[in-house]
């Protein structure tokens, strides 16, 4: 258990560029990613990709760049996911309602567009931004949120390892309707073992010459956690 004795907070995230095998997370830059970003999550077909989110559809790219820079203004650190293989912008997400004093943050505001489906493009991106959370920032909690309909956003947080908590009843409202919150997390205790299975899964023998994973990350974390035991 960690000795929070002299714990003095964490630093309150900031934009941040962090490079893996597959992929590269970046710093969203309004000049250099904006089209790129509506082109990768779909363009119009963003409405549906986006439907549990909790701001009205969007009209067209106007409406999305007026949103991007509301969220930013209040808070919200974005980061985009380019593919390095294809140089391509692919996906999003965002560091949300930071708490530094108490070392927790959110990751939310998920999109990943048509081309990280059945790639591993996904898990290294979230590998990637729970270790600079983790292990360059120092934070204690990380919080995985969704609207409790959602059941692919559930699935792939239980995927990544993040821990189910709950279910806030009546949270919010999304889209002029009811939502509840299914909350999850991860904490700095379960981090090393986490860790331990992206990596494993992340690396190159993991993967066929098709590219098709020999062992998935769940079955690679309850043997690393059964090990321990």
């Amino acid at each position: 258990m960690r000795d929070l004795s002299t714990f003095k907070g964490c630093p309150a995230p900031q934009p941040v560029r962090l490079e893996g095998r597959f992929v590269v997370v970046e710093p969203f830059d309004r000049s250099a990613h904006l089209h790129a970003l509506w082109t990768g999550l779909g363009g119009m077909a963003i409405n549906p990709l986006l439907i549990y989110f909790t701001q009205p559809d969007f009209n067209g790219i106007d409406d999305f760049d007026a949103w991007l820079a509301a969220v930013q203004k209040g808070g919200w650190v974005t980061e985009v996911f380019r593919d390095k293989a294809s140089g391509k912008i692919v996906g999003m997400a965002n560091y949300m309602r930071p708490d530094p004093a108490n070392g927790v943050v959110e990751i939310g505001g998920v999109a990943h567009g048509p081309a990280m489906s059945r790639s591993p493009l996904s898990t290294e991106a979230h590998y990637l931004l729970a270790r600079h959370v983790f292990d360059d920032l120092g934070y204690r909690r990380y919080e995985w949120k969704c609207h409790n309909e959602n059941e692919p956003s559930k699935v792939t947080a239980k995927r990544y390892g993040f821990s189910f908590e709950g279910v806030f009843r009546q949270h919010m409202l999304s889209k002029g309707k009811n939502r509840d919150t299914a909350w999850f997390s991860m904490i700095d205790s379960e981090w090393p073992l986490i860790r331990a299975a992206f990596e494993a899964w992340l690396s190159p023998e993991n993967f066929d010459e098709a590219g098709r994973q020999r062992r998935r990350l769940e079955d690679l974390r309850a043997e690393l956690a059964a090990s321990e035991t």
